[in-house]
């Protein structure tokens, strides 16, 4: 499970499992990447949710 997060200066790429990992970063700053991985943290379980309804499992 990952999620891809976009912005208007780029994206990047965040495994969820096994555990929350950076993958990849594609013109983001490290704050914009420091501050997306603590949305990520906070929002979880309804991330996780969100991919087991979308794709099964």
């Amino acid at each position: 499970m990952h999620v891809h997060v976009m912005g208007s200066d780029g994206e990047a790429k965040f495994w969820l499992s096994p555990e929350i990992e950076f993958a990849r970063n594609h013109g983001l700053s490290r704050r914009q990447i420091k501050s997306v991985e603590t949305l990520i943290e906070e929002h979880y379980d309804e991330l996780i949710n969100a991919w087991k309804e979308h794709f099964g499992g």
